[in-house]
């Protein structure tokens, strides 16, 4: 039985972080969150790291194209934040940025972390972009260094 597990050192990694401007003050902590586990736990250089910044939500799948078909990163955070409201402007917005982001890191055999909240109100997004504990950006970081490992593996077995 062949059994491919990895771990989330990857210092000689290169990885793009696309943030969304809108909601920053709950984004600014997931890419707190994001940026300490490539660090601390990657051991990923700074000079790797890329951020990002895009308008909303929407415009992740459309940024991690154009990131995936670069080919300089070895793997992409989507960091953004949907509050639900009282249209269904909502769902569309979560589908579709989930959808693409899926499609595009399926298509290019990159792992995307997927930050993405998707929350009923404020104090949701708040506490799902928490310092410490239970940040999505930092899950979504591991997440991505992990893959990069077991995608390296994978590429490098006979």
């Amino acid at each position: 039985m062949n059994i491919i597990e990895s771990d989330t050192m990857a210092n000689q990694a290169k990885i793009a972080i696309a943030v969304v401007r809108f909601n920053r003050f709950v984004n600014n902590n997931l890419l707190e969150g994001a940026l300490d586990v490539l660090k601390r736990i990657g051991h990923v250089k700074d000079e790797n790291i890329t951020i990002i910044w895009v308008p909303g939500s929407y415009e992740l799948p459309l940024i991690a194209k154009a990131l995936a078909i670069s080919h300089k990163y070895d793997g992409i955070i989507a960091l953004g934040t949907v509050i639900r409201g009282f249209t269904v402007h909502f769902e569309f917005v979560a589908k579709e940025c989930s959808s693409g982001l899926s499609r595009i890191s399926m298509e290019n055999t990159l792992p995307i972390g997927f930050g993405l909240l998707t929350t009923d109100n404020i104090s949701q997004a708040i506490e799902r972009s928490g310092v410490k504990a239970n940040n999505k950006g930092s899950e979504a970081a591991l997440s991505v260094l992990e893959m990069i490992n077991i995608l390296k593996i994978i590429k490098n077995s006979s």
